[in-house]
């Protein structure tokens, strides 16, 4: 139930402020253990492929205009960007065929 947001132990999610704005607004803090970088290593892994490939490329004016090229990011991302590990499938075209 409820918003997770999950995250290294860096300073800056350490913080009380920090904590103090998440609780704020009702989201649970969930960080991977001290050293261990593995468990961020597919969120990261996607936020570079998004900057290089969309937030990059473009000059946002607006806010919306950065949460519809998020939206089209991942829409694309998940249904139409083969990858080379997937055997040159999108993730939904490879989950699916697994299932």
């Amino acid at each position: 139930n409820g918003l997770l947001l999950h995250s290294d132990q860096g300073f800056q999610y350490t913080s009380r402020q920090y904590n103090n704005l998440l609780k704020r607004y009702n989201i649970k803090a969930s960080m991977s253990r001290k050293g261990n970088c593995l468990d961020n290593a597919s969120m990261e892994n996607f936020f570079s492929h998004f900057k290089a490939e969309c937030f990059n490329l473009d000059s946002f004016r607006k806010a919306k205009e950065v949460k519809d090229a998020e939206h089209k990011f991942i829409r694309f991302y998940n249904h139409q960007r083969f990858q080379k590990k997937l055997n040159n499938l999108s993730s939904y075209e490879y989950r699916t065929q697994a299932a």
